[in-house]
């Protein structure tokens, strides 16, 4: 771990570091404490509850997420409907690379979404949306009639096909045809929401 960046930052580094490998339930104060090689209480000072920690963490996760779903849909030849379909198959694809840290980030219930600090930037729940309203712009443009709707529908099944496929049942379904089966599902998702694609 990079000593020269500031404590917060390598905190939260060993904290990423922790999700990834071991999943959120293992992310604890002291244990961030001793991966970045300061004393227990040191974490204190910056993440007063654990889940302000959890929240920077899940945090990371979500810039990591926009940043992969920004290179992905930056082509400027590609139709409303099929950057959708390319953001679904990269929403897909990081749960399933990043399994610890995507489990996180949309875990409401255990992060702190209203009590950080001004110093800290948005509120996580505030850092959340960018995505979202996207895919409400994309969906808008491909003539869904509730597009905020139909966007939530969509968002909803492309995190049951992430969950899914990662617990083994829908390889399972598809009696283990797992060559391009992802990217098939996104497609029959995006279809199932936003109707036939137009010939």
């Amino acid at each position: 771990m990079d000593q020269e960046r500031p404590l917060r930052e390598r905190l939260i580094d060993a904290g990423v570091e922790l999700v990834l490998s071991e999943g959120a339930d293992a992310v604890g104060l002291r244990e961030i404490a001793r991966r970045a090689g300061v004393s227990h209480g040191a974490p204190r000072r910056y993440f007063p509850t654990h889940r302000s920690l959890l929240s920077a963490i899940a945090r990371r996760g979500f810039e990591d997420l926009g940043v992969r779903v920004a290179a992905v849909v930056g082509a400027p030849d590609l139709t409303p409907r099929a950057r959708v379909r390319t953001i679904g198959c990269a929403y897909v694809d990081y749960a399933l690379e990043r399994a610890g840290m995507f489990a996180l980030m949309f875990r409401h219930d255990l992060l702190d979404s209203t009590g950080q600090g001004p110093s800290e930037g948005p509120r996580l729940r505030e850092s959340t949306l960018p995505m979202f309203d996207l895919l409400v712009t994309l969906v808008r443009r491909c003539g869904a009639a509730e597009p905020s709707v139909t966007a939530a529908a969509l968002w909803a099944n492309l995190h049951g096909v992430a969950q899914l496929w990662r617990w083994g049942s829908l390889p399972l379904v598809l009696g283990g045809a797992t060559d391009g089966g992802v990217e098939r599902l996104v497609g029959a998702a995006v279809d199932a929401h936003l109707g036939p694609e137009p010939v």
